[in-house]
């Protein structure tokens, strides 16, 4: 077994190095040249690294001789220009089904990190299931759900999509900002705090795909990957002010002036150069009732189910925080 990551220096890329490495599975690396290696150092000289990208067909030929199993969590969350998403998401995805189809005749599995919102909102009274026929509501939705069709049809092996619906989790930056809004009291506040949400802690995420791997059950599926706990926005802020000793106040923000602040958002980002997460069509996430998913598919096909629960989950991402001091 030899597996390829992609995007192993991100976020969720890094916890899947992590448990491959625990497991000493060889393991192959794709690495932009300017990519961070900080959540690797603990790797150093045991992966195979190769420099290049999704959209450099020449690197992914070289990275992807051999491999036997992809994991594949190279991706945008945000974007400068809508067409962005597309361009890496659905596109480079493409890239690498055809590298792998030239170079990787002993190619096993694919894993695809797709997201809960290529199928689109959902609720606690309807949970998203595999089976729906999916309805995103952004551009990035949209282009996870083109990934997962371009993986469908064109994977030259047995593949399995995950769905993870929002990941937390020790080296995230996007909670680590609410995190800090708790810590300061004041938690931005859409509708209330009514939207519900299923969560995936980042490691128990990690588990799933490499879980998913090997299984036989998994081959050609699709499956929604979380804790089972359903929490609102609002309890959310709440424990996660718990954990870190706040008690937060909330400052609503009126749901018709969501979207402006959106293309505030996203115009700010356009002079700096720098992408938002706020701008293309994330208002209609942010105001859609909830992103909730059935998760019990994956359990009653595979065996697992994630095991680490919303509390003790925000206790371990707070203290990686505090030790690395990202909060104080």
């Amino acid at each position: 077994m030899r597996v390829l990551v992609t995007g192993a220096t991100g976020f969720v890329g890094s916890h899947v190095v992590d448990r491959l490495a625990a497991r000493e599975c060889p393991t192959v690396i794709l690495l932009r040249q300017t990519s961070s290696r900080r959540f690797l150092e603990a790797h150093h000289g045991r992966l195979e690294v190769h420099e290049g990208s999704l959209q450099d067909p020449a690197t992914l030929d070289a990275a992807v001789a051999g491999v036997t199993h992809v994991v594949h969590c190279a991706g945008l969350t945000r974007a400068l220009h809508r067409t962005d998403f597309d361009a890496v998401n659905h596109r480079g995805t493409v890239r690498l089904l055809d590298a792998l189809r030239r170079h990787a005749t002993g190619l096993e599995r694919f894993v695809l990190v797709s997201s809960l919102a290529a199928h689109g909102p959902a609720s606690n009274t309807l949970p998203a299931r595999e089976t729906d026929p999916p309805r995103p509501v952004s551009a990035y939705g949209s282009s996870k759900l083109h990934a997962e069709e371009a993986v469908r049809t064109q994977c030259p092996s047995g593949f399995v999509i995950l769905r993870p619906p929002a990941v937390y989790g020790p080296r995230d930056l996007e909670f680590l900002r609410l995190f800090r809004a708790a810590q300061t009291g004041l938690v931005p506040s859409i509708g209330g705090g009514r939207q519900e949400l299923t969560l995936v802690y980042a490691p128990d995420l990690a588990e799933a795909l490499v879980h998913c791997l090997t299984h036989p059950a998994a081959a050609g599926k699709t499956y929604h990957v979380g804790a089972p706990e359903v929490v609102t926005a609002a309890n959310l802020a709440r424990e996660i002010g718990a954990v870190l000793g706040r008690r937060p106040r909330f400052l609503p923000i009126p749901a018709p002036l969501v979207p402006l602040v959106c293309q505030i958002a996203a115009l700010g980002a356009r002079c700096r150069r720098r992408p938002s997460l706020l701008a293309h069509d994330k208002h209609r996430e942010l105001l859609a009732l909830g992103w909730v998913a059935d998760t019990t598919r994956l359990e009653a096909e595979t065996g697992f189910s994630c095991p680490t629960r919303l509390r003790p989950g925000l206790e371990h991402t707070a203290a990686w925080y505090r030790a690395h001091r990202w909060i104080p």
